[in-house]
């Protein structure tokens, strides 16, 4: 048996946050198919259901585990993807949620904290940052997507009475981040600049994005796995940070010596996108507490001692 179900936690958000929970003395199971997730980033003690949330056998795992706090974290997050293939992105994201949803209700949890994202539902935004008031117009089918599971994670609340937690996040980086996704553009020019390949900025560099260091983001989730009352949040840290500023501080941090090269902006990526946290601070207290830069900082230690271990297996 296990306090908490985490799906996707073998992977860069999940498993910092089962990391947390595990060093804080709940017992733990994860679900995840280890698609884009690695067991290696698990603690040993935590147990692992290699399994796709579509599938039958979630019924079974939380008929073993019977969990009281589901965290939903698995999720198809590339946003590229969704425009070539939006079937299986609807698939893994509105089907996937709705037989975890309909798995939690079964198994009496009395909480689901589900992590939506802070740039996609908002689609381009009418008013810098963006509060959770703001119109939700997506401008991808992964955007659609998860605002259509936040829309049945509440119709279950209203139902059901499953409460929740809603996490639209921002731009999530730090240690473990995978290449997937345009969120994973820390990472992938970390692992561009560490191998000496050439990094490409998509679009003019002026597209912003709000960058929010994944402890910080694990501090909210937690937080919100105690909050009585059922509500949406916006997890972000209100400042816009360009791509080529981004590129530029990651060249100073790194010492890399790639130059900028701008490449065509790719499909269904929003060109500004920042959001507003006071609601959150407001209500449990919550501030990012890292700035871009150290974070930066932990993160790039993270790849190039990464890098360092294979060179030496």
């Amino acid at each position: 048996m296990a306090d908490i179900i985490v799906t996707g936690g073998a992977g860069f958000i999940g498993s910092n946050l089962v990391e947390r929970l595990f060093s804080e003395g709940y017992s733990i199971a994860v679900i995840d198919d280890l698609s884009t997730g690695f067991k290696e980033n698990l603690p040993e003690q935590v147990r692992l259901h290699r399994v796709d949330i579509r599938s039958a056998v979630v019924r079974r795992i939380f008929e073993i585990e019977n969990p009281k706090v589901l965290f939903h974290l698995a999720a198809q997050l590339d946003v590229r993807k969704s425009v070539a293939d939006p079937v299986f992105d609807a698939d893994v994201n509105v089907m996937g949620t709705i037989n975890l949803l309909n798995q939690a209700v079964e198994s009496g949890v009395e909480k689901v904290v589900f992590t939506s994202t802070g740039g996609a539902v908002y689609g381009e935004q009418e008013y810098f940052p963006a509060d959770e008031n703001h119109p939700t117009n997506p401008d991808s089918p992964y955007g659609i997507t998860k605002l259509a599971a936040e829309k049945y994670v509440q119709v279950y609340y209203k139902v059901h009475g499953l409460k929740y937690t809603i996490l639209r996040l921002a731009n999530i980086y730090g240690p473990r981040q995978s290449t997937i996704g345009e969120a994973g553009v820390v990472a992938s020019f970390y692992e561009r600049f560490l191998s000496g390949d050439e990094a490409v900025i998509y679009g003019d560099g002026r597209q912003t994005r709000d960058f929010v260091y994944v402890g910080d983001v694990v501090d909210a989730a937690v937080l919100s796995m105690k909050y009585p009352e059922s509500d949406i949040f916006n997890i972000g840290t209100a400042k816009e940070t360009s791509v080529t500023e981004l590129f530029r501080a990651m060249v100073k941090i790194s010492g890399a010596e790639q130059k900028e090269k701008y490449a065509q902006a790719r499909k269904g990526e929003q060109y500004r996108s920042v959001v507003s946290h006071d609601k959150i601070t407001k209500k449990m207290g919550w501030k990012p507490k890292t700035d871009l830069s150290t974070g930066l900082q932990h993160t790039y230690e993270y790849f190039k001692n990464k890098r360092l271990q294979l060179a030496s297996h």
